[in-house]
């Protein structure tokens, strides 16, 4: 099953991209169930205790396309990427993309899982947004 979100942010694409991508900050956005890690330049790892199961994958950062892309370890049952575009007039857009496989209650469509995913990256996305909006010092979120 495939979940996908965007939402405009309040800054160019470069500052926007460099807030998504830094690991020590990313809880402040990401659903409070993961937990990210640098292990290397460009390179993290991250647990996720969703529904009680925890999983642990790799997310790799392309800093030159304003893209992370991750996913879990061991398994292709769970990818995600999310992507950073410039706007004109110094905004930008965040398009993040899910895709789970197998037996994981998001992979099935099941409504009540289905909901929670379209909802986290929802909020995931409005949380981004007012992190970008707090560095640059601008109110709102866009």
């Amino acid at each position: 099953m495939e979940y996908e979100a965007s939402r405009t942010m309040p800054a160019d694409g470069r500052v926007v991209f460099d807030i998504a991508a830094d690991t020590g900050t990313m809880h402040r956005w990401l659903p409070g169930e993961i937990d990210v890690h640098e292990i290397a330049p460009g390179v993290a790892e991250a647990e996720d205790h969703a529904y009680g199961v925890d999983r642990e994958g790799v997310m790799r950062t392309s800093p030159e396309q304003f893209r992370l892309e991750w996913g879990s370890r061991g398994t292709p049952d769970y990818t995600g990427w999310l992507q950073v575009m410039d706007h004109p007039g110094g905004t930008s857009e965040v398009v993040v993309h899910l895709s789970f496989l197998g037996d994981q209650p998001e992979a099935t469509g099941a409504s009540r899982a289905r909901d929670h995913a379209e909802r986290e990256l929802r909020r995931s996305l409005d949380r981004l947004a007012e992190e970008v909006a707090r560095r640059v010092g601008q109110p709102g979120g866009g």
